[in-house]
């Protein structure tokens, strides 16, 4: 069975890659911003909002490839009062949001929707919480020096992978789901499915 990454996110095409799992990634060609703006209008809360635009992103593909299985992936993070934090759009903001995340715990949601002939045929939200140490403006400012501007496409402004551990103290929750992938859980379904050997 074949499998499409409805996503050209650097991070989730090399998860699949280094777990083995046979993929192509194809631009989902969908308005995220637009989309994204709705649904937070009609109130969705982080763990939706993720849900239905991973389901989104793979619906779309799938009507133009039916015979695939095509992959619909997202994240939101939540801050402790429940305001939804996006990608930043300039340094400024980068900083700005993580002072406000700084010394307390935010919520990752990460979502994969799998649909085929433009109906969702699996799904799985996990979720993660993150606790931001109290770090220093100088260390702030040093680790934007480092990590601008290719954290700009980073839903709360950090790569795990990278230098952006330093600004922990505390993680609950998997290292893939905050990677932006539930893949434990997709690789169950994969083995279902046949997209790979069981």
């Amino acid at each position: 069975m074949r499998l499409i990454l409805a996503s050209q996110s650097a991070s989730r095409r090399a998860l699949l890659a280094a777990a083995g799992v046979p993929h192509e990634a194809m631009a989902a060609g969908v308005d995220e911003d637009a989309l994204k703006a709705g649904l937070k209008a009609d109130g969705h809360d982080g763990r939706a909002l993720a849900d239905a635009l991973a389901e989104f992103k793979a619906t779309k593909l799938s009507l133009r490839n039916p015979g695939a299985l095509v992959l619909g992936c997202d994240s939101t993070v939540q801050a402790e009062d429940s305001s939804l934090i996006d990608k930043a759009e300039s340094r400024e903001q980068a900083a700005a949001q993580l002072r406000m995340l700084r010394g307390a715990t935010h919520r990752l949601h990460s979502a994969a929707v799998i649909c085929q002939a433009g109906s969702p045929v699996w799904r799985h939200v996990d979720r993660a919480k993150l606790t931001m140490r109290d770090f220093s403006d100088d260390f702030l400012e040093a680790y934007l020096d480092a990590e601008w501007p290719a954290i700009g496409g980073c839903v709360g402004g950090y790569r795990l992978e990278g230098p952006g551990v330093q600004l922990f103290s505390k993680i609950e929750g998997s290292h893939f789901t905050i990677l932006g992938l539930p893949l434990l859980p997709l690789l169950d379904y994969c083995r279902i499915r046949g997209v790979m050997p069981a």
